[in-house]
């Protein structure tokens, strides 16, 4: 693994490391080459250096006693960012960081994986940004992002898509998935569109009317 990331310019989306399972290092180096900034969140700090990582900012409440002077010695340059409320996770915070920043685009790795909690906390978070930043949360085997309420992508056949509604989606029409929905509702906890396929190569297209829905591209 590199030392240090390729900076492309502001248009390319930053890249958030928080301490969830880890991924591949063909995913990790990929994402690396193309991030203009990287945070890494507190607890995961020492698990990053290990793997020879350049970190541009580290951020977090910082309540394991951490002393910055050593990781500012250790990572020169690097930006200290103490985010004590305790109202939000660290990786929200790091969301509010690159909106003040000015950012508009954050993939996120280590985000799935050990503590449920933390997964389905940190994927719904996608949504309460969704009018500030542009999160995709990835990992060996997904890609989540929340959908416009028109959404079109070319896909190959078979590729697994999931759709998964934040509370209750209405007026879903899918064309070009196995299991097609034509003006339908989903509602977390009742129905969702887990493991459906794109049917043929070609342009899949999803439209809403209302709620919040998040797409999944699934890959075992």
């Amino acid at each position: 693994m590199s030392s240090h990331h390729i900076v492309r310019d502001d248009q390319e989306p930053a890249l958030i490391i928080a301490n969830g399972e880890a991924c591949s290092s063909e995913l990790l180096g990929q994402l690396l080459e193309w991030s203009p900034l990287v945070i890494v969140l507190d607890s995961a700090i020492e698990r990053v250096l290990a793997l020879g990582i350049k970190v541009d900012v580290l951020l977090g409440d910082f309540d394991r006693g951490f002393d910055a002077d050593y990781y500012k010695e250790k990572q020169y340059p690097i930006e200290i960012v103490f985010a004590p409320n305790q109202d939000k996770t660290d990786l929200e915070k790091a969301f509010d960081f690159l909106i003040e920043k000015g950012h508009k685009a954050v993939n996120v790795i280590w985000a799935t994986g050990r503590r449920a909690d933390h997964t389905i906390t940190n994927i719904t978070n996608i949504v309460a940004y969704r009018n500030q930043l542009k999160i995709v949360i990835l990992d060996d085997h997904s890609k989540v992002f929340l959908l416009p309420n028109t959404f079109e992508k070319w896909y190959t056949a078979k590729t697994i898509i999931s759709l998964i509604p934040i509370g209750k989606v209405m007026g879903i029409t899918t064309r070009n998935l196995f299991y097609s929905l034509n003006n339908e509702d989903l509602t977390i906890g009742y129905r969702t569109g887990s493991s459906n396929h794109v049917t043929a190569d070609g342009i899949v297209s999803i439209t809403h009317t209302k709620g919040d829905l998040l797409l999944m591209e699934c890959w075992d």
